[in-house]
Order: structure tokens, then sequence, then C-alpha cells
């Protein structure tokens, strides 16, 4: 009998280093996470330092030969560049290395086409594939299509190009179509909790901080969670009860990454501006990282990009069961912070706690006596938000309560 595996890939991976504060050793590891997660075994590693990447073949001619003979002696099948490539460095540098090249961006696009299981996941990865390889069609352009004009359309019609073009352009416009009746469906969603006054907490963090690992803990989602880069992708909402008998809804998001392709950001923004819409951004942190600052800093700026500001952020280092001693932790961007471990439970009732005092600073005081008529008022506080007390007396009902402000004013 002949078995017949999978051959492996072995890539080396190809960085630069700007100099601009971002550390291309720790960038290259990462990458390297990512080509395993992808499937690649990483068999080496070159850095070059220089202000900006070349324009034509990303390193500059010295790094190219030393890479050439590197990918001979490791036996590499492939080259990943730590950066999104033109295509013209693409085609520039395959030529001159004879081997498979890819960037960054293309393996991140893998990750998320083995990992989308839900049909608006394998929606949003087509896209952003499509629009990623539609920028890369390289080839005489338009300087060959249909040459002849006229009756008939003389001359040698569309070339494999100019139909490869038409075709993806095509499925674009087909997936853009599926993808707005998905968004028209969220929006509904999200509506719906506005009218019913549902507060939502949207979970955001680094890949791999361990989201998923914190919404099993609280809610008993039963969501996939493992020690992988971009584990889940598709967003789950549970419910939370909190104390005082309130309840909040939990969504997880798609984790966040330095260099987080455009086309993925584009792709999946309905999916990631589950934060701009939230009442309250919970931002888990991997307190084990080494590179736990720049990876804060990276889930701020995509935040920045999304809107998604001026919402109530509280910072959760998790992980914590990896210390032998508790550090002490701050983030000077949040509102609040916990040392929390999503895996043994450490401090997940100090967080539904703060949950709820963040959810009563958002609500307004009511004191109000209301007249024996008006009673039903007081079953949409209970439904809605926090009733203190009710005293029934002869005039009246006199009740103290929070409220959300978009109710106030029916109150």
């Amino acid at each position: 009998m002949i078995e017949i595996g999978r051959e492996e890939e072995r890539v080396i991976l190809a960085g630069v280093d700007s100099g601009d504060g971002q550390s291309a050793e720790e960038s290259l590891r990462e990458l390297s996470e990512l080509t395993g997660t992808a499937g690649a075994v990483p068999v080496g590693m070159l850095i070059q330092k220089r202000e900006a990447a070349h324009p034509a073949t990303y390193l500059g001619t010295g790094k190219l030969l030393e890479l050439s003979l590197l990918a001979e002696e490791t036996g590499a099948t492939g080259v990943v560049c730590d950066d999104e490539l033109s295509p013209a460095q693409l085609r520039n540098l395959e030529r001159a290395l004879n081997v498979k090249v890819m960037d960054r961006t293309m393996v991140i696009l893998d990750i998320f086409a083995a990992r989308a299981s839900t049909s608006e996941g394998k929606i949003q990865v087509e896209l952003a594939q499509l629009r990623y390889r539609a920028a890369r069609l390289t080839g005489f352009g338009g300087v060959l299509s249909r040459l002849g004009g006229g009756i008939g359309t003389r001359g040698p019609g569309e070339k494999k190009l100019e139909v490869d073009r038409r075709r993806i352009h095509e499925r674009i416009s087909v997936l853009k179509a599926e993808l707005s009746q998905v968004e028209r469906h969220r929006e509904t969603t999200r509506k719906r909790r506005e009218r019913n006054h549902r507060p939502v907490a949207a979970i955001v963090g680094y890949t791999n901080a361990g989201k998923s690992t914190l919404l099993n803990a609280l809610t008993g989602a039963g969501v996939l969670s493992e020690d992988k880069l971009f584990a889940t992708l598709d967003p789950t909402t549970r419910e939370l009860p909190l104390p005082e008998g309130e309840s909040i809804l939990l969504t997880d998001t798609v984790g966040f990454i330095r260099k987080l392709p455009h086309h993925l950001v584009e792709a999946f923004r309905s999916t990631l501006e589950e934060a701009r819409y939230a009442d309250v951004i919970l931002h888990v942190v991997d307190a084990s990282n080494p590179s736990m600052e720049l990876q804060m800093h990276t889930v701020y700026e995509t935040l920045k990009k999304l809107e998604a500001v001026g919402k109530p952020v509280i910072t959760l280092f998790n992980k914590a069961d990896q210390f032998a001693e508790t550090p002490v932790l701050r983030d000077f961007m949040a509102d609040a912070a916990l040392v929390i471990s999503a895996k043994t439970g450490q401090g997940l009732s100090d967080l539904k706690s703060l949950l709820a005092r963040k959810l009563k600073e958002q609500k307004i005081f009511l004191e109000r006596l209301y007249p024996y008529a008006e009673a039903g008022k007081i079953q949409l506080i209970r439904a809605y938000g926090q009733l203190l007390s009710e005293d029934y007396r002869a005039d009246g009902i006199s009740v103290k309560a929070y409220v959300p402000p978009e109710l106030f004013g029916r109150l």
C-alpha cells in the first residue's frame, strides 16, 4: 500500500528593520508562529537593516544573494516576507530566488481561510482574498484587450489576464451583495438590542490573548479555545448575569495583530465594529507575553481605525496563572484594570462586580412618585433598569432606581 502524505513546506522568513522602534526580530518570531499555524515549517530567518524596503526586490542585492544561498543550504521551498509585497516585488523575488515567495498578508489570509466556519466568515475571507489577488494581477493590462473594436470586436479579444480580472471583480460584486445582507441582519440585531436596552460588552485583544477562553469561563459558551493564533474568527454573543440581578451581553471579536492586512479589516469591518457599538470594551491582554506593551498599542491603534473610541475600557491582564507572584500591571489608557486568569477563574468575580459598577455609572438615578395608573412604568424599570426600592403609599408608588439614559424620558 502506498501512503501519500502532504509535502512539507519549508520556508525562510525575511524582514526589513527600518529602525522605526518596531522590533524586527520580535515581528519575525510572530511571523514564525503564523507560518507554523498555516502549516509550514520555518527553517531560517534573515533580517536586513535599511531605511525602507527596496522598492523592486524588498531586500537589497547583497541580502538577496545571501537569501538565495540560505534557501539552497536549508532546502527551503519558499520564502515568507514580513511585509505586504507589491506585485513587482513579488515577481522580482520569485525570479531571483527561483522558489515560491509569499508575504505576511498571504499567510494571514490562508489561516483565516482555514479557520472560517460560518457562512459569514467564509464570505469575509473570500472577499479579502479576492481583493488581495485583484491588486496583484500582472501582465500587459488593457493594451491587449479587444484591440480591433468595431463590429464583432475584431482583434485578439480578451487575454487571460483580462478574463481573470473580470471574473474576480464579478465574484467580488456577488460577495459584497451577500455580505451586505449579513450586515443588514447584524444591524437589525443591534437595533433590537438598543430597543430592548440590552447593554453589550465587546471582548477585544491581540490574537491568542485568551478572549475565547474568557467568554467560555464567564458564560459557558463552548467556543473553540486553543493556544493558536486566530483560533476563532466568528463572533459569538452570550448573556452574562451580573450581581444585583442585572445582565450584560458579551461579544467575542476577531483577534488583532500587527500589520493586520487592510483587506481583512475591510472585509471583517461589520464584525470588528461590534466594539464600536458596545457599551463597555473588555481589552484582554496576554500578561505573560514579552511584547505585551506593543500588543496593547496595536489593539488601541486598531480600535482607533474602527472609530471605537470614547468607550469605557476595562483592561484584563490575563494568564496570571503563569506567574509565581502577580506582577504590578497598569494600563493608563483604560478606565480600570484587573489581573485575571480565564483558565483558573482568578479575578472573574471581581470582573462581574466591576462590570455592574460601570453599567450603573452609565445609568441615571431616578426618584419619583408614580400614581397607580402609571404602575406599568415600574415594570419597565424592572426589565431594563435597576430597581432600588418601591414604597406603596396612598397617593402612589415611590420609586428609587437606576435607568438607562434612553429610557429616562419615558419614565
